[in-house]
């Protein structure tokens, strides 16, 4: 039990003391129920316990209630408390540190030479392991088996800009919940089929077949390749009215459902070079999935489920055949105030959309028995996931209640919103393209690249840094412009400047090594580290596994990305203000060039987890 849980439990034992000496009969109080705050002042201490909620059980004032919790624990010399998994403790009270009555607070002015020490000797034991441990040693999310949709790219086109937040927070919160103890399988349905895969198979057919152009011999990635067919479309589509292309399509559709040699052949060379490109970025981004489902392989999975649900009668049929469902408990009436219906089957008998998601979410289930399933899909079809998590839960699937949509704003650029179909989509690979260039031309204008083993590799782990942390540091839910210039930038709340940092750290490491001065997290050194900027440089360490189970339980990675820059600003302060090397003592100096190590160890972690390469030199 660490000391933030200690106090906690202390002051729980405090409040049901009080609870006695009151006679208030009311249920014991736990110490899970007290939440752990940051004081926005240090001088009023480091931690603080809110006790508003329990005015109601007091019927007193919370600065009351808090006057009275301080006034225990002064006078005790210990307390009795329970542990997490109920077992009874006895807590020394000296060993919290100061107590401080702060209104409706009870405050805690910690010991700063504990406290230091045993957050340096966690990070130091548990290496890259350390963040994972809640503060009872325990992992948050043990046991729990998570699945992850994303990315969900079609076969018509690369993946561009939108694609790259959906990778991004996808592959993100992935490394998170296993950073939390998670079990996690990644799974990506590539939609492969349908009218937009057989605009691009025309346009194959009408301007490059006859050439025998491919990929390789017009020098051009397969996805790029098969995105400039479905542009040449529909730029001939708007100029050639007359030759209605819409319907060669859809005559191009049929005959794949029935199954034509010649047009499945085409399909499955397109679809070829498609995923080759696509499986390329994702390498190139570091985005990795442990199954791909085929739309092609899932389109027509789900209707023998509802025409269960039919003959059960949680669906109906309509007057004009078609089998639907009422969904007005779950979306609310329709535009007309009438009930909300949701059309299953159409009347000819074929699925709609839902119905395929129906189906792949039951087969997915059979696949790998999760505890939870998230969909990590724009806000666009914040609709559609309310609809399908109804029709689960109404299909008598216990696992539905754990379904959730990791709903996401759109990514724009400055320059207006992108559209793959007329050619103003910004594909990520020439995006991170020109990141990199960019990257690489700063590195030649400091003339750093001759200090540099590899100065491309490093300008292209810049870019990624810039892309992943711009996409990532807001929360998911709200739309984003994604400025390049930005995103570059050394300076502020960007990859490179977390990068910078880490490097500048990497660099202060290797000039105590080639003098000879060694790092020491004794708890003698640690003693030594009671400034104030060194002092909150150790409690923004301590705090990076409350922050992992955070952004683990609300799936939200800009949680960690705010972590990552906190520990970057404090670390620059007190770079600034406690010189390591050049400290006052020797003693001193290996004391905070332990913290130096410590503070590396961390940002690695958190980095990692939000995609941000590591760079030793740049």
């Amino acid at each position: 039990m660490d000391t933030k849980e200690q106090i906690r439990a202390a002051v729980a034992a405090a409040l049901n003391q009080l609870k006695a000496e009151k006679n208030i009969q009311a249920e014991k109080i736990q110490a899970s129920a007290l939440a752990l705050e940051t004081p926005p002042d240090p001088k009023m201490g480091d931690l603080g316990i809110p006790l508003f909620s329990f005015a109601k059980i007091f019927r007193i004032a919370p600065p009351q209630i808090s006057a009275d919790v301080v006034r225990i624990l002064r006078e005790a010399n210990s307390l009795e408390c329970e542990s997490g998994d109920g077992k009874k403790i006895e807590i020394k009270i000296s060993s919290l540190g100061e107590i401080l009555n702060a209104g409706p607070y009870v405050n805690f002015k910690l010991n700063k030479a504990n406290e230091t020490f045993s957050i340096l000797k966690k990070i130091a034991e548990q290496k890259e392991n350390y963040g994972s441990l809640d503060a009872e040693g325990k992992m948050p999310l043990q046991g729990q088996r998570i699945m992850l949709e994303f990315s969900s790219p079609n076969t018509n086109k690369p993946l561009h800009l939108g694609h790259m937040r959906n990778d991004a927070l996808g592959e993100s919160v992935s490394r998170i919940l296993k950073k939390a103890g998670a079990e996690v399988f990644k799974v990506n349905i590539i939609n492969n089929r349908g009218i937009h895969i057989c605009k691009s198979m025309l346009a194959y057919k009408m301007f490059h077949e006859a050439a025998g152009d491919t990929p390789s011999s017009l020098g051009m990635k397969g996805d790029h390749f098969v995105g400039k067919c479905y542009v040449e479309y529909d730029k001939y589509s708007k100029e050639h009215p007359e030759e209605n292309l819409q319907g060669k399509a859809e005559e191009m559709l049929v005959a794949w459902e029935n199954g034509d040699a010649e047009v499945r052949a085409l399909w499955q060379k397109m679809n070829e070079w498609t995923l080759d490109g696509i499986k390329q970025t994702y390498e190139r981004t570091g985005v990795s999935f442990d199954k791909l489902y085929f739309e092609s392989d899932t389109y027509l999975k789900g209707k023998d489920e509802i025409e269960r649900g039919l003959e059960k009668g949680i669906f109906f049929k309509a007057a004009d055949g078609s089998v639907r469902v009422d969904i007005t408990e779950a979306v609310g009436k329709g535009k007309d105030g009438e009930d909300h219906e949701k059309v299953l089957l159409r009347s000819d008998g074929t699925s709609v959309y839902i119905t395929q998601d129906i189906g792949t979410a039951i087969a997915r289930h059979n696949d790998w028995q999760f505890n939870q399933m998230i969909y990590v899909v724009a806000t666009e079809q914040n609709f559609h996931f309310k609809t399908l998590f109804y029709i689960l839960k109404k299909l008598g699937f216990e696992w539905a209640q754990k379904l959730y949509h990791l709903a996401y704003g759109l990514v724009n650029l400055p320059s207006g919103r992108m559209k793959s179909r007329e050619g103003t989509v910004v594909d990520a690979d020439d995006l991170i393209d020109n990141l990199r260039n960019a990257a690489l031309e700063e590195i030649r204008q400091k003339g750093r690249d001759k200090d540099l083993a590899d100065a491309n590799d490093v300008a292209e782990k810049i870019a990624l840094s810039a892309l992943h942390y711009y996409l990532l540091q807001a929360t998911p839910i709200k739309d984003m412009l994604f400025n390049p210039e930005e995103s570059l930038s050394f300076n502020g709340n960007t990859g490179p400047y977390l990068q910078y940092m880490t490097a500048r750290i990497s660099s202060i490491l290797e000039k105590a090594k080639s003098e000879g001065v060694e790092s020491d997290a004794s708890e003698e050194a640690a003693a030594l580290l009671v400034g104030s900027d060194e002092w909150e440089l150790v409690k923004q360490l301590g705090a990076l596994p409350d922050t992992v189970c955070k952004a683990a339980q609300n799936f939200d990675p800009s949680m960690v990305a705010a972590f990552l820059y906190d520990t970057a600003k404090l670390f620059s302060k007190f770079y600034q203000n406690c010189p390591i090397l050049g400290a006052e003592t020797k003693p001193l100096a290996r004391a905070r060039l332990a913290l130096a190590e410590s503070t590396l160890a961390v940002m690695k972690t958190a980095m990692d987890l939000v995609l941000v390469p590591f760079l030793e030199k740049m």
